[in-house]
């Protein structure tokens, strides 16, 4: 994979990789440090990677260790005082994105790997390293905590 191909596939996946670390990470500093330590983690490993169709998956993976890498990290980190998070505008997407952020993390990434990035069963099989059945299961154990808390009407839409 040349620098060219490389950096190419990388800018087409910058809203999904930053999307992907919005599902596990809360600092929005930490977001951008797991971005950018996969990036670099990725360019120092591209020779390894075998199958070129793969690229999208083994990117996702690699910034999805990064952040629980970084969760690890902060877990020993005593926050003294909290910044309150930007106020946004009040609308059902607000009210969606908060319902999915509340998933515990076991349903929480397939769910947004799925619906939001538009990742296959298959793809996020591989990203997660579980089987298929698996992913479906949790797919669909998120779509039934997600109707609990948002109700059938806003999953239908």
């Amino acid at each position: 994979m040349t620098k060219e191909e490389f950096s190419t596939q990388i800018l087409d996946m910058k809203r999904t990789l930053y999307r992907v670390s919005c599902g596990i990470l809360r600092s929005e500093t930490d977001r951008e440090d797991a971005v950018q330590e996969c990036i670099c983690k990725a360019w120092e490993k591209k020779d390894s990677l075998k199958d070129a169709g793969a690229f999208r998956a083994w990117v996702t993976r690699i910034l999805i260790n990064e952040c629980y890498d970084i969760c690890r990290r902060n877990s020993r980190i005593i926050v003294l005082d909290e910044l309150p998070e930007r106020p946004a505008p009040e609308d059902r997407s607000r009210e969606v994105r908060q319902a999915i952020l509340g998933l515990d993390p076991l349903y929480r990434l397939p769910i947004s790997l799925f619906y939001i990035e538009g990742f296959s069963i298959r793809e996020i099989s591989q990203i997660l390293q579980v089987p298929e059945g698996t992913v479906k299961s949790r797919l669909f154990a998120g779509r039934s905590k997600l109707k609990g808390v948002l109700g059938e009407e806003v999953l239908v839409q």
